[in-house]
Order: C-alpha cells, then sequence, then structure tokens
C-alpha cells in the first residue's frame, strides 16, 4: 500500500492541473485496465503477491448416479464484468464488486467465517486475495498517467 500511497502523492498535483472531464475519462481508462487485469489474475487463481489460492475443501462431487461433476475454478463468474465493476469519475477510478457479490468476495478477500446456504454451518473460508494491485500493475497505472499527460 505505501507504494499504492507514493504513487497518489506523486501524481495528485499533475492531475489537479487538468479538467475535470479529462481526468474522469482518465479514470475510467485505468480502472478499465485495472479490471482486466484482475480478472486475468483471477483465472490464473493467484494472489497479488504470485501465490496461489489456497485450495478449496474437498467435497462429495457425485451427481446423479454414475456422473462425476468436473471441478470448476473458483470466482469464474466473480471475474466477469457483470460483477466486477470499474467506475471513474473526476475524483477517483474504483474496481470493486456490488450487491451480495460485494460480501461473498470480501468473505475470501479477508477469511472470514460465513455460512455456504441458509441453515448451513458457519465455515472458516480462507483467505484468497480477489482484488489487489501487483506491481505490473501499478507499473501500468504509473504508465497510464505518463502517457496521457504528456499528451
Amino acid at each position: 500500500m505505501a507504494d499504492l500511497e507514493a504513487l497518489e502523492n506523486w501524481v495528485s498535483p499533475l492531475l489537479q492541473r487538468i479538467e475535470p472531464a479529462e481526468r474522469s475519462k482518465l479514470a475510467r481508462q485505468v480502472a478499465q485496465q485495472l479490471r482486466r487485469s484482475q480478472q486475468k489474475r483471477i483465472t490464473a487463481q493467484q494472489n497479488p503477491d504470485g501465490s496461489a489460492y489456497a485450495p478449496r475443501k474437498p467435497r462429495h462431487l457425485r451427481g446423479k448416479q454414475g456422473r462425476i461433476r468436473a471441478k470448476v475454478k473458483m470466482f469464474q463468474k466473480l471475474r466477469t464484468a457483470t460483477f466486477m465493476k470499474a467506475r471513474g469519475d473526476a475524483s477517483a477510478a474504483t474496481v470493486g464488486f456490488t450487491g451480495r457479490i460485494a460480501r461473498i468476495a470480501r468473505v475470501h478477500q479477508e477469511g472470514l467465517r460465513d455460512r455456504v446456504a441458509r441453515g448451513a454451518p458457519t465455515v472458516e473460508y480462507a483467505q484468497r486475495e480477489v482484488l489487489g494491485f501487483t506491481d505490473a500493475e501499478l507499473d501500468q497505472v504509473r504508465d497510464t498517467l505518463l502517457a496521457h499527460l504528456t499528451l
């Protein structure tokens, strides 16, 4: 987070010099780039530090008699643009989840306790950082800002 704060301190005076409409356009562009890179990282099942997500707990995968369901990667629907929203305005660029999905993502992000379904027992979830900054993403944001400001 120190890198992100340093980037913010460095870019804030520069961004104040451009018009709000131009800042909004830049923020949307940065948010969309971040969403794309977050989606790729979620598809690869990796935390921002490059480590793999904690594996799921074993479960009974037999559906109808004689059929075994395929193992599905975690967060495949969560990473879609329907659920992972990228927004930008004159004051901020944000990438996050909305509604019920935000609660599910938060439970995994922070490794909290939650119920799998109504009436089910409470389960402790392993921490899986769904959203977070990698060094490459910070460099990408910095490069985008520099490219925009040098035009």
